[in-house]
């Protein structure tokens, strides 16, 4: 079956490393706050200027004026820290995140990503993608594999504005994980119950599949 969006949350937080400055994006990503594997410690950074972020809160915790980037209330951790957005972004364009988590309406073979907006629908603004997809090194993409019309996502070559180019280096779908390099997508796991066959049929972009890949485990 595919995935829920709190499964790729938590196939997501198996990549946390302790020490760990990351960046969650508005949506799927932001749920990475509540499985943060037990004991490890992680600084999650949220771009409108807090450094520290915790699970989100329970009903007699929350607080209207403590908030992520996409306006969702949130707590914080042990040593957190609040500050303008100017530094965030600051800390985002220095290269001090060590992983970003963001999601994507398409990602292609060269690792090319379309994020932010989609011809002929109203937007807000482009948020702050650009900036973390320029200042990271390590990125993670969550998204659906497919469109609800059942388009592949995972393209040999996006046909939406970009976000940024080459930058992508690994995507977790409800389907799979999977890494970008030499301008191919590689399958590395499977959701579980998902045959290699259905990932197959909806990548259209170049897939290499090694055998027995494994399903993911939680």
């Amino acid at each position: 079956m595919a995935l829920t969006r709190e499964q790729l949350a938590m196939r997501v937080a198996q990549e946390l490393q302790d020490g760990y400055y990351v960046n969650l994006g508005i949506g799927i990503p932001t749920l990475v706050a509540n499985y943060v594997p037990e004991g490890m410690e992680v600084m999650l950074q949220s771009e409108n200027g807090l450094l520290g972020m915790g699970p989100f809160p329970t009903e007699d915790e929350i607080d209207a004026d403590l908030i992520n980037a996409g306006k969702q209330t949130v707590t914080m951790a042990k040593g957190a820290s609040l500050f303008d957005s100017a530094e965030s972004f600051a800390m985002i364009r220095g290269g001090h995140v060590d992983l970003t988590v963001l999601g994507a309406f398409e990602v292609d073979v060269n690792g090319n990503i379309a994020s932010y907006m989609i011809p002929g629908k109203l937007i807000k603004g482009m948020g702050g993608a650009m900036d973390l997809v320029a200042g990271a090194d390590n990125i993670i993409v969550t998204m659906t594999h497919a469109s609800k019309h059942g388009e592949s996502k995972l393209l040999p070559q996006c046909t939406l504005p970009l976000t940024g180019k080459g930058c992508i280096k690994k995507v977790l779908t409800d389907l799979a994980f999977i890494e970008i390099k030499d301008g191919k997508f590689h399958l590395l796991e499977r959701a579980p119950g998902v045959s290699v066959e259905e990932i197959v049929n909806l990548t259209a972009g170049e897939l290499v599949v090694p055998d027995n890949v494994p399903e993911m485990r939680f």
